[in-house]
């Protein structure tokens, strides 16, 4: 495995951890400041904006399971490039987003994906973000580090707060008709995804599945569970132990029929898939995931790569 290094600044570092965290072929991604010359800034030098430099995340990654293409497609679908005077509610110039290539490949590409984002993006404003070569990165606080996972529920707030989730979603949610989507899902399918409805326990495709392969989003095509992840909790409907990509899952509460749950959806295609309960296996964190077989689709990990999801077959090498 040859392991490289990509930098982007996208405003608040706390929120550019998760997108890029836990993706196949993601092996680190660490918070800091890059771009000034004051050698191992601090956090509160670097938000008085002297210092030159911005917070950023550096992310380690193995290109032949996560090519530098598709860090960026991600990178750009976190931010508002068009905002040159830093991100959302988090103003300033240690706030400005930018690219930091660190090799003439990733300075072509860069410039190349910013161009096709100028010009088929779905911004009318110019895009700002700076493309720039990468100068030393220093590693933030130890506080700053992780900061989704260690301190969840004041992440949700701030990244809810600060309009950066709003902006995320209304901006990149793939919108379809009607009759675009009972085109491509079954009277079922439709029913649970689009209606928020629930497909009768036992008697669906993926309950009993056994098979190795991914599940994804059939409207989208997002990849969403592994069956690597995939358990039997005996409720009579597909289980999972966590996701392929959290950050393709949107929670929120659900009160209907008298109960109180937690219900997933997609980000992209806004669609119900089902509802995460704190009753499964502790030895993996305790996470139930509990989807409707007709909010998924298949994939056998035998035809991942005809499917275009040969970035997953990483999962499936300790088998």
């Amino acid at each position: 495995m040859t392991e490289q290094i990509a930098t982007f600044a996208g405003g608040c570092f706390w929120c550019m951890v998760e997108p890029f965290d836990e993706q196949p072929g993601i092996i680190d991604v660490v918070s800091g400041y890059t771009g000034g010359d004051l050698p191992n800034p601090t956090y509160e030098q670097v938000c008085s904006n002297k210092t030159g430099h911005v917070e950023a995340v550096q992310i380690t990654y193995d290109p032949a399971i996560f090519p530098y293409e598709k860090l960026l497609r991600l990178f750009w679908q976190q931010i508002d490039p068009t905002d040159d005077g830093g991100q959302f509610h988090d103003r300033g110039d240690s706030y400005r987003t930018a690219i930091f290539y660190h090799n003439d490949e990733q300075k072509q590409l860069a410039e190349a994906s910013k161009q096709q984002l100028d010009e088929e993006g779905p911004f009318t404003a110019s895009v700002k973000t700076r493309i720039l070569p990468a100068k030393p990165f220093y590693p933030a606080e130890d506080k700053h580090q992780d900061y989704y996972k260690k301190n969840g529920f004041h992440y949700r707030l701030y990244k809810k707060g600060s309009g950066r989730e709003a902006f995320i979603r209304d901006t990149w949610k793939k919108q379809y008709s009607d009759a675009e989507l009972k085109k491509i899902l079954s009277p079922m399918s439709y029913h649970v995804m689009k209606e928020e409805g629930t497909e009768p326990p036992f008697k669906n495709a993926y309950h009993d599945n056994t098979a190795a392969g991914i599940y994804v989003d059939p409207i989208s095509g997002e990849a969403l569970f592994s069956s690597t992840d995939q358990y039997d909790a005996g409720c009579g409907w597909p289980s999972f132990t966590k996701p392929i990509q959290a950050n393709e899952l949107e929670e929120k509460m659900d009160t209907r029929h008298g109960m109180r749950r937690i219900e997933v959806r997609t980000k992209t295609s806004d669609a119900h898939l089902g509802h995460v309960f704190d009753d499964g296996p502790k030895e993996t964190g305790g996470a139930r995931y509990c989807m409707n077989s007709a909010a998924l689709k298949f994939i056998k990990k035998e035809d991942l790569e005809a499917e275009g999801y040969g970035e997953y077959l990483h999962l499936f090498n300790k088998e």
